[in-house]
């Protein structure tokens, strides 16, 4: 039997996947303040096991991209850096896993 061609929906959906959220963290960065309107610099760090420079680099690249905000506030005299999904980030997230599930259903 000869080979088919690919599924082409399939692949635009490929192609339109947020580059940018193909990697765990981002995404689970993304997805976790989705669920919550802030969290701290730390709090990420606990909840994704990640060392400071790791999380610190994918925050950076999802703030330069627009979809975080970030906000510097003291507790005790301490610096505390939160984080905020922008409009554009959880726009760009919803789309992101809207494509995957479609994806996904086409694979079954």
């Amino acid at each position: 039997m000869p080979p088919t061609d690919p599924d082409i929906s399939s692949m635009q959906e490929l192609e339109a996947l947020a580059g940018l959220l193909e990697h765990r963290v981002r995404l689970a960065i993304c997805v976790l303040l989705s669920k919550h309107e802030m969290m701290s610099f730390s709090r990420l760090k606990q909840v994704l096991d990640e060392k400071d420079g790791s999380i610190g680099t994918h925050l950076r690249k999802l703030e330069d991209a627009g979809y975080l905000t970030i906000e510097k506030t003291f507790r005790d005299r301490r610096p505390v850096t939160w984080y905020q999904l922008t409009d554009e980030g959880r726009r760009r997230l919803k789309d992101h896993v809207s494509n995957l599930m479609r994806l996904i259903e086409r694979s079954g």
